[in-house]
């Protein structure tokens, strides 16, 4: 049997324009849906600044009372602080491991290594026992993933605006936000500031929160600074465990002395 051309070109024809009908239904589907909100920048940020779900990373804080360096793990929650203070004759240098709810110390006199035999303190980690500590704030302990304490800043920030290669900028309005002055303290030499500080960010592409810089303007006798915060060597940097036994002595009573001043 022959089969008429005419039949199979009008049965294209009909396919080809139902086809045609189908797609454009289906686009002006498409384009009645609303259109997804633009990127919000300080929900970037925030979503950049390391979590518990982070690998063990190094930081670095540094202002006008010195650098503060070390590395956290979230994992084992611990972390290791070393902390250095320069004095004309000597420069002490301070570290700390937390792990938990247990903390250890290390100190080392540079230049001056009378000061540590006449005080008697050992060259080795110390444990430290948190009741022979005078005041809340003298012995550090495991806090977090956010040594900088980046997350309160960014969550009191306005304007924050993205910039091309994983930077962002916002200011910071004390006014605003008084109670992050007693939030910062120790961390951030806030002052007597009241007018909105500017800030900087960047943000590495593996997505995690490399630098953080709050320009401090002058004020009073206070000058203009900087307060620096870098969290970088995700996944590279050692965990932190506990030491052993072998590995560190109980404190002796100089230890607590030279903490509780």
């Amino acid at each position: 049997m022959t089969q008429r051309t005419g039949t199979t070109v009008a049965s294209r024809r009909i396919a080809v324009t139902a086809v045609a009908l189908l797609t454009a239904a289906l686009v002006a589907g498409c384009d009645d849906k609303p259109e997804a909100a633009p990127p919000d920048p300080k929900q970037e940020l925030l979503a950049a600044v390391p979590t518990a779900e982070d690998a063990a990373f190094r930081f670095t804080t540094s202002d006008t009372s010195g650098d503060v360096s070390g590395v956290v793990d979230p994992v084992n929650r611990g972390m290791d602080i070393d902390t250095v203070t320069k004095d004309k004759e000597f420069t002490l240098e301070m570290s700390f491991r937390m792990v938990e709810s247990r903390t250890w110390m290390k100190v080392n006199f540079k230049g001056a290594q009378d000061i540590q035999k006449l005080m008697k303190l050992p060259t080795k980690w110390m444990e430290l026992d948190p009741t022979k500590i005078e005041g809340p704030d003298a012995l550090p302990s495991y806090e977090g993933t956010d040594p900088g304490n980046v997350e309160v800043i960014i969550r009191a920030a306005t304007d924050v605006q993205a910039g091309e290669g994983g930077t962002y900028t916002g200011v910071v309005d004390l006014s605003a936000q008084p109670e992050l002055v007693d939030a910062l303290e120790g961390v951030a030499p806030l002052g007597d500031v009241v007018e909105p500080i500017p800030f900087t960010a960047v943000v590495a592409p593996d997505g995690n929160l490399n630098s953080f810089t709050l320009q401090i303007p002058a004020a009073g006798k206070q000058k203009a600074s900087e307060y620096v915060v870098e969290y970088f060597d995700f996944g590279n940097a050692p965990e932190i465990v506990a030491f052993t036994d072998d590995e560190a002595q109980s404190a002796p009573t100089a230890a607590y002395e030279l903490l509780n001043g």
